[in-house]
């Protein structure tokens, strides 16, 4: 981080990717901005390759009085790269599309590791909610270390596309708390269908004792792997970042298992996958359906 002189009221973080995390980053910062009532933080970096990169997931979530720019070369005057510059752009362009679209467009195209490839990671406007009709509600069950999740979703199944927008998660909640929260918080009733984890018979009882209209997820063998197949075909899963943060860094960051050397093993790992099992289980009767 380098700061300007004395008097002025910027700081500048040059190549924030480079810094451990966002705990050192906040630690600097209490450090220097210190003193005024007003500063001008600037961050900039080259994203990284892997969409699971901690700054990557930094920016991409909505910060409060915040302004997030990208730009890439092509937004310069190519007077200013010269030919030689735009020549080796065009050549890398046409002979591997995906490093180009990394090196010189700052895309995070990941390393090949995803399991989700179709990912829209962005706002979705209450225009667009006031218009979805075709609801899915999922819940994957916990308590702690692993957390109980809500997910709610929209399928526009004309055009393939799943809109997760709201979700709850929580930890050391009894099945009593949890539903009087999404009652009071998320405006759930007992009309809604919610598809939850199967492996919790006890718990979807209970959510019937309190009215919620719950029912187990079937599963039934290879149940994981044809449910995120079946996320993976579609040709965009769209998630609100700033109402589902957790679904976001979860989809974003989930990626195959590797052997010592590098070879990405198949099979799905069950491990930080909790909002992608309440999806699963909400959309159970979606690609159970033959054909879909």
């Amino acid at each position: 981080m380098s700061l300007c002189g004395s008097g002025t009221d910027a700081t500048h973080c040059e190549e924030l990717d480079e810094f451990a995390g966002e705990e050192e980053i906040r630690s600097v910062q209490q450090s220097v901005l210190r003193g005024g009532d007003k500063c001008i933080v600037f961050k900039t970096f080259n994203p990284p390759i892997s969409r699971s990169n901690w700054a990557n997931q930094y920016v991409m979530r909505p910060q409060p009085r915040a302004l997030r720019h990208k730009s890439c070369y092509t937004d310069v005057p190519p007077a200013w790269l010269g030919q030689q510059f735009l020549d080796d752009a065009e050549d890398l362009k046409a002979t591997n599309p995906r490093a180009y679209q990394h090196e010189y467009l700052g895309e995070p195209v990941g390393t090949g590791g995803e399991v989700f490839e179709n990912l829209d990671i962005r706002e979705i406007s209450a225009e667009e909610i006031s218009h979805f009709d075709n609801i899915f509600m999922g819940i994957d069950w916990g308590w702690y270390p692993d957390p109980f999740h809500w997910a709610k979703m929209h399928y526009d199944s004309t055009r393939k596309t799943l809109y997760i927008y709201d979700e709850y998660r929580a930890n050391k909640q009894s099945n009593a708390e949890t539903w009087n929260n999404l009652v009071m918080l998320k405006g759930v009733t007992g009309e809604d269908l919610i598809t939850a984890d199967s492996a919790e018979p006890k718990s979807v009882s209970d959510y019937r004792d309190y009215g919620s209209l719950c029912r187990e997820a079937i599963k039934g063998p290879d149940s994981v792997r044809y449910g995120v197949k079946w996320l993976q075909s579609l040709k965009s899963i769209v998630i609100n970042p700033i109402r589902c943060p957790a679904t976001a860094k979860e989809f974003s960051e989930y990626e195959y298992e590797r052997t010592p050397s590098d070879e990405i093993i198949s099979g799905y790992p069950d491990v930080n996958n909790h909002s992608i099992d309440a999806v699963r289980y909400a959309l159970e009767r979606v690609w159970k359906r033959k054909g879909q």
